[in-house]
């Protein structure tokens, strides 16, 4: 199991982030991104710390661990400069909180948040297929969510994505323990959105791959 939208109480989780890793290192997690929410006021302080955090617990875990943030509610105009910011304070990847029909982001944060070159854009909600394309071609991954609410729209956002050439993963976007899945619910997630079983083996194989990428080992 890999998952790369997790909260600790950095944000809006209910979590600490040692807490975090402990619960899904007993779910047998391979490896595992914090990603908190992050705007122009929080996103030194809160990076700051998530780095710490995994960087010393990375020396007594075998998990993987990731230090990213979720730039959430910004401005599109902003968003450039806040991944430039983010990478600068040692971001390992780059999440924006996606136009989710439940939520009111500003129309044009997908494009934005793309053309900034982020890593990875959570619950894009009806993401138009311009967009799509356009995450194919940056290799921005686009999120298939196990979250209430942002769920909402994984069937538009998987064939969206599969006319796009564009590549999906699974994120949890976890506040809370109850939150976490293991790998045979995500998978569940992932066929209900749409994807056939080979989809959903690739989904995974990207994601082992993110992870391993900015990890430089083997999981």
């Amino acid at each position: 199991m890999f998952d790369f939208h997790c909260h600790t109480f950095l944000s809006d989780g209910e979590l600490c982030p040692a807490e975090l890793i402990r619960r899904v290192e007993v779910k047998g997690f391979r490896a595992i991104g914090l990603s908190d929410h992050v705007d122009n006021a929080t996103l030194e302080h809160t990076m700051a710390a998530l780095v710490r955090a995994v960087r010393e617990m990375s020396a007594v875990v075998d998990i993987g661990l990731l230090a990213g943030c979720e730039l959430t509610h910004c401005r599109p105009e902003q968003i450039a400069d806040l991944v430039g910011r983010a990478r600068e304070l040692g971001a390992d990847y780059v999440v924006c909180h996606g136009e989710t029909i439940v939520e009111p982001v500003i129309p044009g944060t997908n494009r934005a948040a793309i053309e900034a070159g982020i890593d990875y854009l959570a619950h894009p909600g009806l993401i138009s297929d311009d967009d799509a394309r356009l995450a194919a071609k940056r290799g921005v991954l686009l999120e298939i969510s196990g979250r209430c609410g942002h769920s909402l729209t994984n069937g538009h956002v998987a064939l969206a994505a599969r006319r796009a050439g564009a590549g999906v993963v699974f994120g949890s976007d976890s506040h809370s323990p109850g939150d976490f899945m293991d790998r045979g619910m995500a998978e569940k997630v992932l066929l209900g959105a749409g994807l056939s079983a080979d989809e959903v083996a690739e989904a995974f194989g990207r994601s082992e791959h993110f992870a391993r990428v900015r990890l430089d080992r083997t999981l």
